[in-house]
């Protein structure tokens, strides 16, 4: 759960201070977002 957050988190920073290839990107974005979207169905399924 705290992986896929803080990977999100970190794709998403990363996307915003170019450092990714071909950043900024809307698919980086949407990548990170999508990590953070399991992060949270991890969790509210966790028990």
């Amino acid at each position: 759960m705290l992986a896929f957050f803080g990977c999100g988190l970190l794709m998403i920073v990363l996307n915003y201070i170019s450092l990714l290839p071909s950043a900024p990107s809307n698919w980086y974005l949407l990548g990170g977002l999508g990590l953070i979207i399991c992060g949270f169905v991890i969790s509210t399924q966790y028990r």
